[in-house]
């Protein structure tokens, strides 16, 4: 043990000197506020044409008002939370991938090897100074988003959103943490850098983007903005009695967006958020009934990558140079 928190130490004294830290932190820091504000001016427009038309309802003597729109303040993180889908899988990969192409490029393989009595050791001891530095990270995050959603959305934070934004902020850790753990393990088995880095952009390609989108594709309800039964009237009863002629269809759509690490991430997100509808108001008891799958997806997912991990660095030596 001493030796992983030895090597972790030392890779977090190298990432505390690179600026990608701050870059990263930044970058998601004001994605998620940029997020927040734009969906706080969506909600405002939405209130002011509601005050406009219950004026016109009431100026035509009609007794009959509209709902108001509500603001729930954690749906205003919607956007942040598919920022952090998406550009944080990116950076996890590079942080990933740079924590082992450094010690390639400067030739520190024998060093460490002294520090450490195998390659195994090596590796885990990096991913813990960046689960540690990912950990750090994410809560970053959590704080900077419930102080937007405070300031800029002007909604009351209280121990109920802060539980569940920690949450998020957890799911975020264990999400970063896959995919750093991938990085770090195709890298170490890739004599060639150059090659080491394609191979990881073309996995984000294919995982964080293409698979969730090609699930979105086949969902017939997303192909309407606001939902196709809903356009059609069709009752949430009536909506299943409809999906269960279809359920061999719909299975092997749900089973392509659940072989996405990134799906788990969101549907988890978007239900203890609250940002999926039919989760809103919904006790955290309910929530994690309904999704309680994603969350061991998910850690199935990490668990894999951490031995796949751990398993490459029997070859240490590919690190050495030529």
């Amino acid at each position: 043990m001493s030796e992983l928190l030895t090597l972790a130490r030392k890779e977090l004294l190298d990432l505390r000197r690179d600026r990608i830290v701050w870059i990263v932190l930044g970058t998601l820091g004001i994605a998620v506020v940029l997020s927040v504000i734009v969906a706080s001016l969506d909600y405002r427009a939405q209130l002011a044409d509601y005050e406009a038309y219950v004026a016109q309802v009431t100026a035509s003597g009609s007794g009959v008002t509209p709902a108001a729109p509500q603001l729930f303040p954690l749906q205003l993180l919607r956007g942040g939370m598919e920022y952090v889908e998406v550009l944080a899988a990116l950076f996890a990969l590079m942080i990933g991938y740079g924590s082992i192409a450094k010690e390639r490029s400067r030739g520190t393989v024998d060093l460490l090897l002294t520090r450490a009595r195998s390659g195994t050791s090596i590796v885990m001891g990096k991913l813990l100074g960046l689960a540690i530095l990912w950990a750090a990270i994410m809560a970053a995050i959590v704080v900077i988003a419930l102080v937007a959603v405070a300031a800029v959305g002007g909604a009351t934070i209280g121990l109920h959103e802060i539980a569940r934004m920690t949450l998020a902020g957890v799911a975020g850790w264990v999400y970063v943490l896959f995919w750093s753990s991938v990085a770090v393990a195709v890298t170490t088995l890739t004599r060639n850098s150059t090659g080491a880095l394609l191979t990881l952009l073309v996995a984000w390609l294919v995982v964080v983007l293409v698979i969730p989108q090609i699930g979105d594709t086949m969902d017939p309800d997303n192909q309407i903005p606001g939902g196709l039964f809903k356009a059609l009237a069709i009752a949430k009863a009536d909506e299943h009695a409809v999906l269960a002629h279809f359920s061999t269809y719909e299975s092997a759509r749900n089973g392509l967006e659940v072989s996405s690490i990134s799906k788990l991430y969101e549907r988890f997100t978007f239900a203890t958020l609250g940002i999926k509808e039919i989760y809103n108001g919904q006790s955290l008891a309910v929530v994690w009934d309904g999704t309680f799958r994603y969350v061991y997806g998910a850690f199935a997912f990490t668990a894999a990558a951490l031995t796949f991990a751990a398993a490459s660095g029997r070859r240490i030596h590919t690190l050495r140079r030529s």
